[in-house]
């Protein structure tokens, strides 16, 4: 239920769409403010639904204006969801910062019956990116204990100058198991200091979006390096 009491209800745009009311008997029913008139139980059908048909609906007993249910209407387009496993399937299209959301019916079928849920979800609240690529550790000349690290967006993320990724470092060094997180970073380059004299470093780095939106990337795969050591 969203705020305000309303049931939310998601549709298909050119479908037929019933706006159930919970009383056996006829009801009363509105959008918004506009009467629409009384239509038998099980309650409203809207035989094509648009875009126009959007809102809230509510239906009330047709003698005392009673409320019985109140219905929050939005529609959109049905798309195939490819299998890409036994549990998975993926769709592309989608958009971002879009105001309606996204709804994933998800059907599970045995022999007993089906059952169904819908899931509805914002794209930027699930996001997650592609580990960072193409990551590089180099020592620096005359620096003993600093490492370049050097990486690439993932090649998957769509204009990273217009939509910017934030990066996660994750290192460890021979004869020692705990890592150290440092960041987030906004360059795709950043220095190590303060790292052990001849020592192996092994590097990793996370990504997520500028904004905060969505989920951490996987750790990329790690790169290791030894500071510059004199010959």
């Amino acid at each position: 239920m969203s705020p305000g009491g309303c049931n939310l209800q998601h549709g298909t745009l050119g479908a037929a769409v019933l706006l159930r009311c919970p009383a056996a008997s006829p009801a009363a029913w509105c959008w918004g403010n506009t009467p629409l008139g009384t239509h038998p139980a099980p309650g409203l059908a809207l035989p094509n639904a648009s875009r126009a048909h959007e809102g809230r609906y509510s239906c009330h007993h047709p003698g005392t204006g009673d409320t019985w249910a109140t219905v929050c209407l939005r529609l959109g387009c049905d798309r195939e969801c490819v299998r890409t496993g036994p549990h998975s399937c993926s769709f592309g299209d989608i958009q971002l910062f879009s105001l309606t959301p996204y709804v994933l019916n998800v059907t599970a079928v045995n022999p007993l019956g089906a059952a169904s849920r819908l899931l509805p979800f914002l794209v930027e609240d699930v996001i997650k990116p592609d580990p960072p690529e193409d990551l590089r550790v180099s020592p620096i000349p005359g620096e003993t204990k600093k490492l370049l690290l050097e990486w690439s967006p993932p090649g998957s993320w769509p204009f990273p100058g217009y939509f910017p990724l934030k990066y996660y470092i994750r290192y460890t060094w021979d004869e020692n198991a705990s890592s150290q997180t440092l960041g987030p970073y906004e360059q795709t380059s950043f220095t190590l200091t303060g790292l052990h004299p001849g020592a192996s470093h092994h590097v990793q780095v996370a990504a997520k979006d500028f904004t905060d939106a969505g989920q951490f990337s996987a750790w990329s795969q790690a790169a290791s390096g030894t500071p510059w050591m004199e010959p």
